[in-house]
């Protein structure tokens, strides 16, 4: 039986985003870093934006220096005028910016006890901003019929802190951490719906913990005690999801969370 196909892309086709612009926000730090390079690997020019114009340019630079696509640009996740004249810059420039990666992440909280404006500092980024850049950015993907959203969400997106972790160390998480990126998940699904139709997708992207030189014992071994790989996340461990959600390898996948923690959550 002769089976009708749509189209016909050979696999490695389908995971290449050659010609398409991707911004990445807070694309320098911790997963911004390794989420910038699969991109531009993938053949993406890498836009890597966040409040440090200087720590972007950096980033932008080194991949530059390999051969790559990027440049920086600044702007501030809390401040809608700036969300919207950074789309407007990059339209300006591209005339397209097909794939957003909504990675940045404000930190204003740090313990259970801070007083409440540390708390609303942080929605004013991490809830309210999220918001405001997908919308802006949404609308000419809509409009174009086309498009990626990538949110970089958490396992704590979906499972409650294990303070036992954090035993006989310094660390801790704070509660709106889990607040916004529990909210991810939903604004995920919602602008999926919401966008579905227009032909752009939306999916999130919950890693499990990446290690750093700054991790020391006990922590390492403690949050290792759950993991079913027996170890934390290293720098390439996100890339391929990234790759993958971003492009035409997942072209039917819509609304959903990919989780990425070595068996964390189970």
């Amino acid at each position: 039986m002769e089976v009708f196909s749509l189209t016909d892309m050979d696999v490695r086709e389908l995971f290449q985003l050659k010609n398409r612009v991707a911004l990445v926000t807070g694309g320098y730090g911790l997963y911004g870093n390794p989420i910038s390079e699969a991109l531009a690997e993938a053949g993406a020019h890498v836009v890597i934006a966040s409040r440090s114009l200087e720590s972007c340019q950096r980033m932008a630079d080194s991949l530059v220096a390999r051969g790559l696509a990027a440049t920086a640009e600044t702007y501030d996740q809390a401040d809608e005028a700036s969300i919207l004249a950074l789309r407007d810059r990059l339209i300006s420039r591209f005339a397209s910016v097909p794939i957003l990666v909504n990675n940045s992440v404000g930190r204003s909280m740090r313990t259970f006890d801070d007083p409440l404006d540390s708390w609303r500092e942080s929605m004013e980024v991490n809830a309210t901003g999220l918001f405001a850049i997908s919308r802006a950015f949404l609308a000419p993907m809509m409009e174009a019929g086309s498009g990626a959203i990538v949110n970089i969400g958490s396992v704590q997106s979906i499972v409650a802190p294990d303070f036992a972790n954090y035993a006989g160390t310094n660390m801790s998480t704070p509660p709106d951490y889990h607040f916004h990126k529990h909210g991810m998940i939903g604004i995920t699904r919602y602008l999926a719906a919401w966008a579905g139709p227009r032909g752009v997708r939306v999916n999130a992207i919950l890693p499990g913990g990446l290690q750093t030189d700054d991790h020391r014992e006990p922590f390492v071994s403690q949050y290792c005690r759950r993991v079913f790989l027996g170890r934390m996340a290293r720098h390439d461990d996100i890339k391929g999801a990234v790759v993958f959600l971003a492009s035409d390898a997942s072209a039917y996948i819509t609304g959903q969370s990919i989780v990425v923690d070595g068996g964390y959550t189970c």
